[in-house]
């Protein structure tokens, strides 16, 4: 590594010290200026300090809206606090059209104790992002990721695009409710390709929760599994009652176990994915062939994500830049 690099590093690991040695006012204030400014040095250091530096085991939940996912986060909370696991979610919610924040809140939807130290729950608003996540989504998981056991990450549940999670979560868990049909339209849209672990919410509704349960089964049935010698659950909860709740605790940890040595290559790949997506996103189709015209192999895996981010980003502003200030020379000179 060069000097600039290596200064890079120190400065991650000394801020990412920091952070874990500030709880939950000091992630707070983090999370804080990775919205607000999420591509200055110091930032960037911190979140690939973060990112060479994981703890959690990140749990995504997809679904459609009303199928329970909040409710289901909450059990899983609870268990999860009961074996001691410290725990972070990312909650993402529609935007307020007005303000553009979280329009639900799913700080006030998730019951949990603010005050207990290891568990820390963020509202994000999915803006116009169609796969169900937030673009601050990924940066927040990663640093998220560098501080607690287990990270949750709910999905804004609006509709039939919801496959982005499945490009930044370690386990995907799929919901359901009886008597929906959200196993055949969910089968159509591809999202039933997604999940390592499906659940049918709301069980204590007997025969159409079963019937639904067989459904999904058959549905995933059909899917190609992401990991050979892992056989996707389906799961039959009842959350508000703890039905089911250790079961798909005990699913999550064996999956996380089946994974095992391929999670680094994963989040890796994930990494190198969500940076193409990024960019693609603030700059376009042509962005992305001016880099690779000069030589950037873009969507590998990477193990330094946000400061190629930061760079190539900067690269392409400069770009921009230049164009305007071309564009406008030439109009003077026809003015004149």
């Amino acid at each position: 590594m060069t000097d600039a690099t290596d200064d890079h590093a120190a400065a991650g690991r000394e801020r990412l010290a920091a952070l874990r040695a500030g709880g939950k006012p000091a992630l707070a204030r983090a999370l804080a200026a990775i919205e607000a400014t999420g591509d200055d040095a110091e930032t960037v250091a911190l979140l690939d300090a973060a990112f060479a530096d994981p703890k959690a085991h990140v749990v995504g939940m997809t679904g459609p809206p009303g199928v329970g996912k909040s409710t289901l986060a909450a059990a899983l909370i609870g268990a999860l606090r009961k074996r001691g696991e410290s725990v972070g979610v990312i909650a993402v919610d529609p935007s307020s059209k007005r303000r553009g924040g979280a329009l639900l809140g799913d700080r006030t939807r998730i019951l949990h104790d603010p005050e207990d130290a290891g568990l820390y729950v963020r509202s994000m608003a999915a803006r116009n992002e169609l796969g169900g996540l937030a673009a601050l989504t990924m940066p927040a998981l990663v640093l998220m990721r560098a501080l607690f056991d287990r990270v949750l990450v709910e999905t804004v549940g609006v509709g039939q695009s919801e496959t982005t999670i499945g490009e930044v979560a370690d386990t995907v868990v799929f919901a359901a409710q009886p008597a929906s049909g959200d196993s055949l339209q969910f089968m159509k849209a591809g999202i039933v390709e997604v999940p390592h672990i499906a659940v049918v919410t709301k069980a204590d509704m007997g025969g159409p929760a079963e019937r639904a349960a067989r459904e999904l089964e058959a549905a995933l049935a059909m899917a190609e599994p992401e990991e050979d010698d892992w056989e996707i659950q389906v799961r039959l909860v009842a959350a508000a009652e703890g039905r089911g709740i250790d079961e798909l605790v005990a699913d999550l940890d064996r999956h996380r176990t089946a994974v095992g040595d391929g999670l680094a290559t994963r989040r890796r790949a994930q990494a190198g994915g969500w940076l193409e997506r990024r960019l693609h996103d603030l700059y376009g189709r042509r962005g992305l062939a001016e880099l690779r015209a000069e030589g950037e192999r873009l969507a590998e895996p990477t193990d330094r994500p946000f400061a190629a981010y930061a760079e190539l980003s900067a690269r392409l502003e400069a770009k921009v830049r230049s164009s305007q200030s071309g564009t406008r020379g030439e109009t003077t000179a026809v003015s004149a």
